[in-house]
């Protein structure tokens, strides 16, 4: 194998893959690593749905032979939303068969600074060198498990991403913590795999969204409100669609925006399969202790209940300094705001030829970049910022400039 490789991209699922697309229509010169798809086949739980529509769940691109319509042109596929998670991963594999057939799925256990650019050690112990490193290795290293299942064993407490399969709590007791649409769907597989659900979620209501309502009253005047990436509420949704317009916003006015368009909301389409699900709002867990062989959960409010399983569905919160495989040398280099990396143009930190895609990227280029839709958006700045380097540090000096 090459000890060598202009750009090393790590991850390859969405926001890798397309990285891979457009830096290779480009002519740049990529090698990915890592297992495809991986994070969405092991942290996801089989029957999940995407949230997210038909645009929106598009990699790459949502027009053109990497879209959703050129995979079902490409195979003769038929497919409708809400897309099924094992045919995204489906769709994701073709992808990367596409733009990177030669996918190396060795796992990345180091980065450190080299002499030019980086070296990257692997699991196996080889190494290759790289002028240009692009983190794509999603969010499966930020789960967030709230303190109060500190030193709870497993059987007892859990987060949504550890589970491939909740078939194995029917029969079962389980309180489901969250009010979002990883908490909400869980909650739903869980009751329809037999199990005994309840749900807490802190807030004093829970959003829903309106499974495309306004879009049809709206009809064709639809695209003018909201952009086919699909984050945001009605004309929100147009500017957090491009990035380059957010990030010039006062943060004042960036942070708010944020917020609202990622908050905690189920798709209208679990509505009805919850139905028979006991969920309670604002409703907070101020302690979780073992009973027996069961768990006894205590509320700020004063209730209490006693189940077989805690599932939390917390959600992620994103720190770089957690991905095990960057070299603290390097981390201590990388500006950053709560976890975030701070990102200049090209989706580059502040160690040159380092570059973070996906929601790494959202303290500085908004929201979007935790979807997959972002990886329109980085992958096109990546490379635009990379092939313009390269062709800079490629051209020859005139005679008689200085360099």
């Amino acid at each position: 194998m090459s000890e060598y490789t202009d750009v090393a991209i790590i991850g390859a699922g969405p926001h890798g893959l397309a990285a891979a697309a457009h830096l290779r229509r480009a002519g740049v010169e990529c090698t990915v690593y890592g297992k495809p798809m991986s994070f969405w086949r092991g942290s996801m739980p089989k029957g999940m749905m995407l949230r997210s529509n038909w645009t929106a769940t598009c990699i790459a691109e949502y027009e053109g032979p990497l879209s959703l319509d050129g995979y079902c042109a490409a195979t003769g596929r038929t497919l409708t939303t809400p897309v099924p998670l094992d045919t995204f991963v489906e769709y994701g594999t073709w992808v990367q068969q596409q733009v990177a057939p030669d996918v190396d799925e060795r796992v990345v256990t180091k980065v450190e600074p080299a002499s030019v650019g980086f070296r990257l050690t692997f699991a196996d112990g080889t190494a290759i060198r790289a002028r240009r490193v692009v983190v794509a290795t999603g969010i499966a290293d930020f789960v967030h498990r709230p303190g109060y299942t500190e030193g709870l064993p497993a059987e007892l407490a859990s987060h949504t991403a550890d589970h491939q399969d909740l078939g194995v709590f029917g029969g079962r007791s389980v309180l489901v913590v969250g009010g979002g649409q990883s908490a909400l769907e869980s909650a739903a597989l869980l009751h329809e795999a037999g199990a005994e659900v309840s749900v807490a979620a802190r807030s004093d209501h829970l959003n829903w969204l309106h499974g495309g309502k306004y879009h049809r009253m709206l009809g064709r005047f639809a695209k003018l409100v909201y952009a086919p990436t699909d984050v945001g509420p009605m004309g929100m949704s147009r500017i957090v669609a491009v990035p380059d317009l957010f990030r010039r916003l006062p943060r004042q006015v960036q942070d708010p925006m944020a917020a609202r368009s990622i908050r905690p909301a189920g798709a209208a389409w679990l509505r009805p399969r919850l139905t028979d699900v006991s969920v309670e709002i604002d409703r907070r867990v101020r302690s979780a202790t073992p009973d027996g062989d069961r768990l006894r959960v205590d509320f700020t409010d004063g209730a209490a209940l006693v189940v077989d399983h805690l599932l939390c569905g917390t959600g992620y919160r994103v720190d770089v300094a957690r991905y095990p495989f960057l070299d603290g040398t390097i981390v201590r280099r990388i500006r950053r705001v709560n976890g975030y990396p701070l990102l200049r143009p090209g989706m580059e930190s502040t160690v040159p030829g380092l570059h973070f895609l996906g929601a790494p990227a959202a303290r500085s280029f908004g929201p979007i970049m935790r979807f997959v839709a972002g990886g329109w958006y980085g992958a096109r700045s990546l490379t635009r910022a990379v092939a313009d380097g390269d062709h800079r540090r490629r051209t020859p000096v005139p005679q008689g400039a200085v360099s």
